[in-house]
């Protein structure tokens, strides 16, 4: 968005204003410098002759390649134009913001300049950023600011009760050439970092600054060299190539214009997205972190479908994804943080809350679909390669993950993947959330109060899917003909058993969900979509539902909203009733082309292309579900992450479903 600037490489990404500042917001939209969910950088202010400089040309958009770039001036007026002008260029690279300050005179005579940076670090985790009124507590904690020849190291350490982790980080900001001074403005943690600079006639002088993030948690090192953004990015760039590597560029694959455009974009923020990770032997892996600014970590469902629909095009990601997934299995029962064994992680975080366990977020598993799509993936990832080899190494996590489907899932007990409704109690045989968690999301009815698990539609596609594949996988890889054949039938019984409970033949169309007394959530929303591109509809009802998902209340002229418009819950802001989200729509899109509805799957994809040229080629994660015909432009949602992962590999997705059907 104008005046709020992103610039992110592995696992650290820096917020910045038009001026390249960071001013200590908060909200939706915080500014910073971020590694492993705490704020490194809570101020980064230039000064130019004691004053906020003017912005004579405000940052542009950065890319892997090119550093973001502003032009300041000191205050002037058209009797005293400005002495000098400063050219800022910004990089983050090596969990550090990098910044080059070009001071350039505008005389002809020699000119002083006086330069001052006002830095701090408040390390406030994210989840204290992201809730203004929500106040945690730190007892023990204690930040510090130590005066260096050559800027200044911010620390915070957190004295915890005996048994538990104890908590330290540091920010260290240094500078070439060092500072002259190094003055305290009052009572907190921030410094000033000044220099007073001699400029011969219409010459020139750099400074180069650096503030590094050294997360609590992380192996102790020091700061990389200080060197100008341009240099850093050039190693950037030489990681995005290896991450592209030699496959070809989806020009290359397609003669839509837009659409390879659209995916080129999707393809630059995934390479931006990848984060660190550990495989189960402690390897070191980078895997696709979910989204900015709130989720630059790994989030199982997420991950996995990004994977998916990068696997023909950046297979590495799934690779990566998991191996990561598979060492943060569940293995034992922890109510709080929703553990079970065999169950696959919905969320891991590495910041201090979580680590205090002051959220439950640390390691998380309260989703009801990250296990069958581990499955999914895993199946789709050796069909894809031919490399069994992944296979083989996960053969004992991927049986865990299926035992835990039939036994803590809830397929053996209640005959369905279940969990509980949102905005409702969590329920003891089956916990968690599907996709679509927010209150009201599954449409019961309001005089129905849900009774106990809840069986939502598209996860029950995605159990569905995991048991055909992982079937496959025990008859090829795992030579078990035996567990293959019980998985095959366990397959047909659930597909028999859903056409039987969820279709509403009156409506023509599957419900959003069963209760466990066997009401209906019969409003009719996007999880259709995602039935198809799992397969579990006949070809009779897939092909219904894929039509009826292009009818004008569905079918926005941008994307399918997760909600029909003439549903009785639907709302065009809502994230999960009425939105319309591309991911969401990449799935169906997936489905479409299954059933052969090649018509319908240009047209989704012509209206989520449209969408991506409108936002600059990046599909945000979510937009308003406002019909085409009243807007000229995709109606922006209010809190969307830009860039988001799965958003951002939804034109490859659209690529796959389109391929071999258009020039």
């Amino acid at each position: 968005m104008t005046g709020h600037h992103l610039l992110v490489h592995d696992g650290t990404f820096a917020a910045v204003n038009d001026s390249g500042d960071i001013t200590e917001a908060r909200g939706a939209s915080p500014d910073g410098l971020f590694a492993r969910d705490a704020r490194h950088l809570s101020r980064w202010r230039l000064a130019l002759e004691g004053a906020a400089p003017e912005v004579l040309v405000p940052a542009g958009q950065a890319g892997p390649d090119r550093p973001l770039a502003a032009v300041l001036a000191p205050p002037g007026s058209r009797a005293e134009p400005p002495a000098y002008t400063v050219f800022r260029e910004q990089a983050v690279a090596e969990r550090s913001l990098l910044e080059l300050l070009r001071v350039t005179s505008n005389r002809p005579a020699r000119t002083v300049a006086r330069i001052a940076l006002t830095v701090d670090a408040d390390f406030a985790d994210q989840f204290e950023l992201r809730f203004e009124n929500r106040v945690y507590e730190k007892p023990g904690a204690v930040r510090s600011a130590l005066e260096r020849p050559d800027g200044v190291e911010f620390g915070y350490e957190r004295v915890a009760p005996s048994g538990e982790p104890s908590w330290h980080s540091r920010t260290v900001v240094r500078a070439v050439p060092s500072p002259e001074a190094v003055a305290r403005p009052g009572e907190g943690t921030a410094r000033i970092l000044e220099w007073r600079m001699e400029l011969p006639p219409h010459g020139e002088a750099e400074i180069l600054v650096q503030a590094c993030a050294l997360p609590s948690g992380t192996t102790p090192s020091s700061p990389p060299h200080v060197r100008p953004p341009g240099d850093a990015l050039a190693r950037v760039a030489a990681d995005n190539e290896s991450f592209a590597g030699t496959y070809p560029r989806p020009r290359d694959v397609i003669g839509w214009t837009e659409l390879a455009r659209a995916c080129e974009q999707g393809l630059a923020d995934l390479a931006g997205l990848r984060a660190p990770a550990t495989g189960p032997d402690g390897e070191p892996l980078r895997v696709p972190a979910a989204g900015i600014p709130w989720y630059l970590t790994l989030v199982g469902r997420d991950a996995l479908l990004t994977s998916l629909f990068a696997l023909p095009y950046r297979p590495g990601l799934a690779a990566a994804t998991l191996p990561a997934l598979a060492a943060a299995q569940g293995g034992t029962y922890d109510p709080e943080r929703q553990e079970q064994p065999g169950r696959i992680v919905h969320e891991l975080r590495h910041g201090e809350l979580s680590c205090f366990r002051q959220v439950p977020y640390g390691r998380y598993y309260g989703a009801v679909d990250s296990t069958p799509l581990f499955l999914v993936l895993l199946h789709a990832y050796t069909e894809r390669t031919s490399d069994t080899g992944l296979a083989v190494a996960l053969e004992k996590q991927a049986r865990s993950a299926v035992d835990w489907m039939f036994r803590d899932g809830g397929l053996s007990g209640l005959g369905w993947l279940a969990c509980a409704a949102p905005g409702g109690v969590e329920g003891t045989a089956a916990a968690g959330r599907s996709w679509k968690d927010t209150p009201g999301a599954l449409c019961f009815g309001r005089e129905v109060r849900t009774k106990g698990p809840v069986a939502v539609a598209e996860v029950q596609g995605y159990a569905y899917d995991a048991l055909v594949r992982t079937a496959a996988l025990a008859r090829t890889v795992w030579e078990d003909p035996g567990f293959a054949g019980r998985l095959e039938t366990a397959a047909a019984a659930l597909r028999e058993r859903f056409h039987r409970e969820f279709w509403m033949d009156g409506r023509n169309f599957p419900a959003q969900a069963v209760d466990s007394a066997g009401r209906r959530a019969e409003a009719l929303g996007s999880e259709a979509g995602h039935l198809l591109w799992s397969g579990i509809l006949d070809r009779e009802r897939g092909k219904a539902v894929g039509r009826r998902l292009l009818e004008p209340d569905f079918f926005s002229g941008w994307g399918v909203r997760t909600l029909a418009a003439d549903q009785p819950a639907y709302h065009p802001l809502s994230y999960h009733k009425g939105a319309v989200r591309p991911h969401d729509n990449a799935l169906a899109v997936l489905g479409l082309a299954q059933y052969g509805l090649t018509e319908q799957v240009l047209q989704v994809t012509r209206g989520l292309v449209d969408a991506a040229a409108a936002h600059g080629w990046r599909l945000p994660e979510v937009m308003a579900g406002y019909a085409r015909g009243d807007q000229p432009a995709p109606v922006p949602y209010p809190h969307s992450c830009r860039p988001q992962a799965w958003a951002a590999a939804a034109p490859l997705a659209l690529l796959t479903a389109v391929k071999g059907q258009v020039g």
